[in-house]
C-alpha cells in the first residue's frame, strides 16, 4: 500500500480535488439519481489493492466500513456522491484514487419483524420484496397470530393491514410497498389468553376464531367444537353450527336455544331440515349465544307418539307426524333383528284392536295384504321366533330357495340369490362327497327337461362350456359312482349301460366297468386286474355292439407286447364287450380249422392253437410233452387238404438224436398229431409179428 508523505502541499490538494471531480463525472453510471438506503450492497473496485474484493453492505445506521477509511455514511447519497466521498476518504491513505469505482450491486430491504412470528428481529429481503416475504424471512407466523390486524410502522406513522384478506384473495394491491427500516408487528389473537403455551391448529380452532367479543357468537353444548366465533352479517344459525363442527350424535336438535338480548328462542333444526323453509330460521345477531342441549332419556307419550316393541334394534316411543307409514316407523326403530318372526307382526290399535301383518310375504311379493296404516297411539309388536337355533323353511320363499341332493356332504335346501353360482351352492353344502360323479350333474328345473353338465371337465379345463346359471326353485342332483362289482353286484343297476364296457372270459375280475370315453383299452384291462394265466392273448375279441351291425375285432395282444404297435389296439366305445378266450379253445365254432388236434400219450392232449412260426416240437411242448410210455419212433401226422387227408409217419427219436440229418414235418392248423403208446405202433406191431413168426419157425424146426 502506497502512503502519502506528510509534506503534501496545498497545491497538491487542489490538483487532487480537481482530479476527483473529473473522475466522478466519468464514472457515474445512469443510476446516479438513485439514493442509497440501509441494506443496499455496494461494490467498490480499487484495482491492485487488497480488501476491496467483497461487497460492502449499508448497515442500519447507513454506514459502510471501508479499509483504512473506517465508517462512511452513504445513506441518502447517490452513487456519484458516494464515489466522491469514498475517493475523498481514501485519498488520505492511497494514491491514484481516481481508479476507484462504486457500483450498486443489489437493492435490499432491511426490515424489523416483531410480534407473533417464529423468529422476530431484523430481516433482509430483496428490494422488490413484500410483506409475505418479510414474514417468511422471520420464520413464518406462529399459531394464534391475528392475521387481520398486522401493523406496519414507518417513523411516526402506523398502517393496519388485513393480511387474511390478502391470503383469501391473492390481490397484491392489498399489500403496501415496504421501505427500508420499516417495522412490521403481528399481534396475537385474544384466543391465546394471557399464558404462553404451545398451541396447535386443532386446539385453536376448537376455541373459535373471534377477535372481539362484541362482534362474536358463542356456541356451546352438543357440538363438536364449541367456542366463540366471528359473526358475519350474511350468516344464519346453520352456518354457525357448521363452523362449530356440527352437532354430535347426542344432540337434541329439536330443542336448540338462542339467547339474543336476553330473549330465549327455541329452534327446531330437524323441522327446518325436513321442510327447508327459511322462515323457521331465527335471526342471529352479534353477541348471540347458541346452546345445543343433550338428549335426555324420558318416558315419551302424547297424542302423536307411536310405540315399537319386540325384536327390533331400537324399540321405543317415536314422535309421529302426518302421512307416516308403517315402514317409516319400523325403519326408525332399526328394523327387525335376526330373531324376529316377521310373518306375524302385530299392530295394536289405540282402541285395543289387533291387526296382523306378514312382512316376509309382502317383501317377497307373495301376499295380497295391504300395508297397515299407522295412527298416533298405535303400537307395533314384532314377536320372537319359537326356535332361534333352527332356521324355519317358511322364512325362505320357494322361488328364493334351491335344492341340492345326492353325493354331497350336506344336502338340503339353501337360500339362493341370482348373483350366486353353482360353485357357491356346492361350497354351501360343504362340497361333494368322495364318491360323487361330477361329470354328470343333473339340474332339474320346473317345466323343463333335465340339464346335464360336466363339472369335472370344467374344473380340469377340458370342458369349455361355462357354468350353468341356476335359478330359484332349481334342484341339483349329483350322482354317485357305482361301487366295485366284486363287493356288491346289486349296485350294477345304478350304472347306465351307455357308460359301461363288459369284460368276460379269462380275466382277473370279469364284469361291467364304467367307461366315459376318456379311458383306453389298457385302463379298462388294468381295472379288471388283467388277463389270467390261461388267457389266449393272441385271440382277444372285442365285440362292437354300437355299430349298425355287430362286428367282432380280434386282437393279437401278444404281438402288441412284442412289437408295441399301437394300431393293433382298437378304440373302445361305450357298450363294447371284451372277451379273453382260454388257450384250450374248447367248444368254439370251427375250432378244427383253427387248431391242431394232439392225441395219444401226452400229458395235455386236446385242441391247441398254432401260429405260423410254431413247429411240431412247439406243439408237443404246448401239449405238455409226451409221456414215458409214448412211442417216439412212430408218430403219425394227418394232414387235412382240399382233396383228402394224408398221413405222414415221423421218427422223433431219430430226430432228437441227429437233428441235422432230419427235417421236421410241416404241421398246419386243422392237422392231427397222434403219438401211440409203446407196442401199439405199426412198426412195433410188425416187429412183434416177425418175432412171433421167427419163434414159431424155430419151434417147427426142432419138432421136425
Amino acid at each position: 500500500m502506497a502512503h502519502l508523505p506528510r509534506t503534501f502541499s496545498v497545491n497538491s490538494w487542489l490538483v487532487l480535488l480537481f482530479s476527483l471531480l473529473l473522475s466522478i463525472s466519468l464514472s457515474v453510471s445512469a443510476n446516479e439519481d438513485e439514493l442509497i438506503n440501509p441494506g443496499d450492497t455496494l461494490k467498490i473496485s480499487f484495482p491492485g489493492e487488497e480488501g476491496f474484493e467483497q461487497p460492502f453492505t449499508v448497515n442500519r445506521e447507513g454506514f459502510i466500513i471501508v479499509p483504512e477509511a473506517g465508517q462512511i455514511n452513504v445513506t441518502g447519497l447517490t452513487l456519484a456522491d458516494t464515489l466522491a466521498l469514498v475517493r475523498s476518504q481514501l485519498s488520505l491513505t492511497y494514491r491514484q484514487t481516481e481508479r476507484i469505482t462504486v457500483t450498486l450491486q443489489s437493492r435490499r430491504l432491511l426490515l424489523t419483524v416483531l410480534g407473533y412470528v417464529r423468529s422476530p428481529g431484523e430481516v433482509d429481503i430483496p428490494g422488490n420484496g413484500n410483506l409475505q416475504m418479510a414474514l417468511t424471512a422471520a420464520g413464518g407466523l406462529k399459531p394464534g397470530a391475528q392475521l387481520d390486524k398486522v401493523q406496519i410502522k414507518r417513523g411516526n406513522e402506523s398502517l393496519t393491514l388485513d393480511y387474511k384478506q390478502y391470503l383469501d384473495s391473492g390481490n397484491t394491491d392489498l399489500m403496501p410497498e415496504l421501505k427500508p427500516l420499516d417495522v412490521i408487528f403481528v399481534p396475537s389473537s385474544p384466543l391465546t389468553g394471557n399464558v404462553e403455551v404451545e398451541f396447535d391448529a386443532q386446539s385453536l380452532l376448537s376455541g373459535g376464531d373471534a377477535a372481539e367479543k362484541k362482534q362474536s357468537v358463542r356456541i356451546f353444548g352438543e357440538v363438536h367444537n364449541p367456542g366463540i366465533f366471528t359473526f358475519d352479517g350474511d350468516q344464519n344459525i346453520v352456518d354457525l353450527l357448521m363452523r362449530a363442527g356440527g352437532v354430535t350424535r347426542f344432540a337434541s336438535v329439536e330443542q336448540i336455544r338462542l339467547l339474543t338480548d336476553g330473549d330465549p328462542i327455541l329452534f327446531d333444526l330437524k323441522g327446518y331440515l325436513d321442510s327447508g323453509s327459511k322462515q323457521s330460521l331465527p335471526q342471529v345477531a352479534p353477541g348471540t349465544t347458541i346452546f345445543v342441549p343433550i338428549q335426555e332419556e324420558e318416558v315419551k307419550s302424547g297424542n302423536r307418539t307411536v310405540y315399537v316393541m319386540g325384536e327390533v334394534f331400537r324399540p321405543g316411543a317415536y314422535e309421529s307426524k302426518e302421512n307416516v307409514t308403517f315402514f317409516d316407523v319400523l325403519a326408525n326403530a332399526g328394523g327387525p333383528n335376526r330373531y324376529a318372526r316377521t310373518r306375524e307382526i302385530r299392530v295394536i290399535r289405540r282402541n285395543g284392536e289387533i291387526e296382523n301383518f306378514d312382512l316376509l310375504a309382502y317383501t317377497e311379493g307373495l301376499g295380497t295384504q295391504e300395508i297397515p296404516l299407522i295412527f298416533p297411539g298405535d303400537a307395533i309388536f314384532v314377536p320372537e321366533k319359537n326356535d332361534i337355533n333352527q332356521t324355519s323353511w317358511l322364512k325362505i320363499a320357494p322361488e328364493k330357495a334351491i335344492h341340492i341332493v345326492g353325493a354331497v356332504t350336506n344336502p338340503g335346501r339353501f337360500e339362493w340369490s341370482d348373483e350366486m353360482t353353482l360353485l357357491d351352492l356346492l361350497a354351501e353344502s360343504s362340497g361333494p362327497s368322495k364318491d360323487a360323479d361330477l361329470s354328470k350333474l343333473n339340474i332339474k328345473r320346473k317345466g323343463q327337461p333335465p340339464l346335464y353338465y360336466d363339472l369335472y371337465g370344467y374344473l380340469h379345463g377340458t370342458n369349455p362350456v361355462p357354468l350353468p346359471q341356476l335359478k330359484g326353485a332349481d334342484t341339483v342332483v349329483i350322482p354317485r359312482t357305482p361301487e366295485l362289482p366284486s363287493g356288491n353286484k346289486a349296485v350294477w343297476t345304478r350304472q347306465n349301460t351307455e357308460e359301461s364296457v363288459f369284460l368276460m372270459g379269462e380275466i382277473g375280475v370279469p364284469g361291467r366297468y364304467r367307461f366315459t370315453g376318456k379311458e383306453t383299452f389298457f385302463d379298462v384291462l388294468a381295472a379288471a386286474n388283467g388277463p389270467t394265466a390261461l388267457a389266449d392273448l393272441r385271440a382277444v375279441r372285442v365285440i362292437k355292439r354300437n355299430s349298425p351291425t355287430v362286428r367282432v375285432v380280434i386282437i393279437d395282444l401278444a404281438l402288441y407286447f412284442e412289437t408295441g404297435d399301437q394300431s393293433l389296439i382298437p378304440e373302445l366305445e361305450p357298450g363294447d364287450t371284451i372277451f379273453f378266450p382260454d388257450q384250450q379253445a374248447l367248444n368254439y365254432k370251427n375250432q378244427s380249422a383253427k387248431t391242431v388236434r394232439i392225441m395219444g400219450a401226452l400229458n395235455n392232449p386236446g385242441h391247441h392253437r398254432m401260429t405260423e412260426e410254431m413247429n411240431l416240437i412247439d406243439l408237443l411242448a404246448r401239449a405238455g410233452g409226451p409221456k414215458d410210455v409214448a412211442d417216439l419212433e412212430d408218430i403219425y401226422i394227418v394232414h387235412k387238404g382240399c382233396c383228402g387227408s394224408t398221413t405222414v409217419r415221423f421218427d422223433l427219436q431219430e430226430y432228437l438224436e441227429s437233428p441235422e440229418r432230419y427235417t421236421l414235418p410241416i404241421v398246419r392248423p386243422g392237422d392231427s398229431v397222434y403219438i401211440p403208446p409203446k407196442g401199439q405202433g405199426l412198426f412195433s406191431q410188425t416187429l412183434t409179428t416177425l418175432q412171433q413168426v421167427a419163434s414159431l419157425a424155430a419151434l417147427l424146426a426142432l419138432l421136425l
